[in-house]
């Protein structure tokens, strides 16, 4: 199988140092500034782009009393194939910094919000393809508008570094049982088939029989190679049910997939447990949890979020962080967090056809069980959307055994 080029923009350790802190403040003791100060917030938007996405984070405000370097921390990312990014001309970072008095989803509805500063950094992605690239790492002045008065500092860190992926996509809905194509440019081939069914029912004959009770249930997703030989597996441990008193799936009592590998010997291994559920209110959106482990007695957390069910979203494991220069020299382990970015995979909204794609980066496929994995773990993810849907709605009648 051969990847794809795809080139990363990073930005994070952001911070503030506000020139209105003042030392006789007796609240404030630290590294962190009190509750009861305004939010700081930044809009980053990536200039150049085609209908590129805008994003709202929360920036951490530090003392300018004491010398406190920045949180190491990932804030942004945007990913693009290198034969689309690196077409761009005059590509740059927007980012708008706020003051504002409430959380980042609320902030721009207040006369309040007050705009602090705007910070500009041109992209260079000439070189990205060989080696990744600093743009900005340090502090720059938040200076307003009018009559150019400084409202504090702002620090943040700009890379681009290339990253090598697999794409596959379906090519029809996970309950159809359709074929996986592995896509590189115009060129795409067929790399898997999944055969989607209904486990038994029968407790004699099923190892999840403890969890057969009313609900949307055994359900089960196989991935196989082009010889017939399956590879992956993913199968509802837990039954997707309504909670008392509602009909929904919530937060509390999740549905739970367990995602399986070979573990040779014609047995399974686990590989990791996707939970998912319906967010609360009237929002069609689900939330989800996944947790990777070769025991699954002792998960790790990999992945948290939401994905609208109206609109459609992205399901992402993304474990990148952002290097500081300082640190590049003698200390190899600094450069990246755990293993960068891991998977992603996108799903249409409810009124389309859904055809997942799926991205996984490079450093995590050895073998074709490797991307098998991920591709049942996709599968599983637009399977929980409709699983999550409100027990007053009918299923699809592929969904209904």
């Amino acid at each position: 199988m051969d990847p794809c080029s795809f080139v990363r923009i990073l930005i994070g350790n952001l911070a503030i140092k506000s020139t209105s802190l003042s030392s006789s403040n007796p609240c404030f003791s630290g590294k962190v500034h009190p509750l009861n100060t305004p939010y700081y917030y930044c809009q980053i938007k990536l200039k150049g782009a085609d209908s590129p996405p805008c994003h709202v984070v929360t920036v951490p405000l530090i003392s300018n009393l004491i010398d406190t370097h920045p949180p190491h921390s990932l804030a942004v990312t945007f990913d693009y194939p290198k034969s689309h990014i690196l077409n761009l001309n005059n590509t740059f970072i927007k980012i708008s910094v706020y003051k504002a008095p409430t959380n980042p989803t609320c902030m721009l509805r207040f006369n309040s919000t007050k705009l602090l500063g705007k910070i500009s950094v041109p992209l260079d992605l000439t070189f990205v393809e060989s080696r990744s690239c600093f743009f900005h790492d340090g502090w720059v002045a938040l200076t307003g508008n009018k009559n150019n008065q400084t409202h504090g500092l702002f620090h943040l860190t700009v890379q681009a570094e290339p990253d090598r992926r697999f794409l596959f996509r379906f090519d029809g809905e996970p309950e159809c049982s359709p074929h996986v194509w592995q896509v590189r440019g115009e060129v795409k081939q067929p790399v898997f088939t999944c055969k989607f069914s209904f486990r038994d029912k029968n407790p004699a004959h099923s190892p999840f029989s403890n969890y057969l009770v009313s609900g949307r249930k055994g359900w089960s997703i196989t991935i196989h190679d082009l010889s017939g030989s399956p590879v992956a597996c993913a199968t509802i441990i837990t039954p997707f049910v309504a909670s008392p008193g509602s009909n929904r799936v919530k937060k509390a009592n999740p549905g739970a997939w367990l995602i399986l590998g070979p573990g040779g010997d014609g047995t399974w291994k686990p590989w990791g447990r996707l939970e998912a559920w319906r967010e609360p209110g009237n929002s069609k959106t689900v939330g989800y949890r996944f947790y990777a482990a070769r025991a699954i007695d002792n998960p790790v957390t990999l992945a948290e979020g939401t994905i609208s069910s109206q609109y459609g979203g992205k399901f992402i494991i993304d474990k990148s962080g952002v290097t500081r220069v300082n640190t590049l020299e003698g200390n190899l382990e600094n450069k990246s967090w755990c293993k960068g970015f891991v998977m992603s995979a996108r799903f249409d909204d409810e009124n389309k056809c859904s055809k997942p794609e799926v991205e996984v980066g490079v450093r995590h496929v050895t073998c074709a069980e490797d991307a098998a994995a991920f591709v049942a773990l996709a599968a599983a993810m637009d399977l929980s959307i409709e699983a999550c849907k409100l027990f007053s709605q009918k299923l699809r009648k592929e969904l209904r055994q």
